[in-house]
């Protein structure tokens, strides 16, 4: 049986570039699990998913990032892609609000290239965690202790390697952000 995430916010933060599936099938998985899901953006409007190299679906944008705060959300789920996460850990506003839920201890989920993001928010030294296996030296070189599983678990942090690793991810995303809330 799944956790119940009724009553908690979530956010999603991406931008065009992400990897459709580690988006839709999360998102998915937390709505039915009772969760409200908001897609966060350095602009406003629709960001482009990708199947690998190839342009997607567009997804609407609820809210920017620079009018959101964390401290409205629950949780954090980082979709991969190459491009998103690259983007987003040089956009001072995706920083910021991921930053603040490293800094709060809230639960945050990330999968595949997802994980870059939160070098450049401080969130992964002494921590481990999976991610695409490029992005390895990157997140060792940040002082993260980098293994090669489907879902790593450390407290808070959820992490996984890639679109196979959904099934699992998700699920124990959503057994983490229902621990995180029921300890509150």
């Amino acid at each position: 049986m799944t956790a119940s995430l009724t009553d908690l916010n979530i956010a999603v933060v991406a931008t065009d570039g992400f990897e459709q599936i580690e988006l839709t099938q999360p998102v998915a998985a937390l709505r039915a699990a009772g969760a409200r899901v908001d897609i966060l953006a350095p602009e406003g409007g629709e960001i482009q998913g990708f199947n690998h190299h190839d342009k997607a679906d567009r997804f609407s944008v609820d809210h920017t990032l620079q009018a959101a705060s964390a401290g409205d959300y629950d949780g954090l789920l980082l979709p991969g892609g190459v491009i998103s996460p690259d983007a987003l850990r040089i956009d001072e506003d995706a920083v910021a609000f991921i930053r603040a839920f490293v800094e709060a201890g809230k639960p945050i989920a990330a999968i595949c290239h997802g994980p870059w993001t939160l070098i450049n928010a401080d969130g992964v030294e002494g921590r481990r965690l999976t991610s695409w296996p490029s992005l390895q030296r990157d997140l060792e070189n940040a002082g993260a202790i980098w293994v090669d599983e489907d879902v790593v678990v450390d407290a808070n942090l959820v992490t996984s390697r890639k679109p196979d690793d959904l099934p699992v991810f998700c699920a124990k995303m959503i057994e983490t952000f229902a621990a995180e809330r029921d300890r509150d």
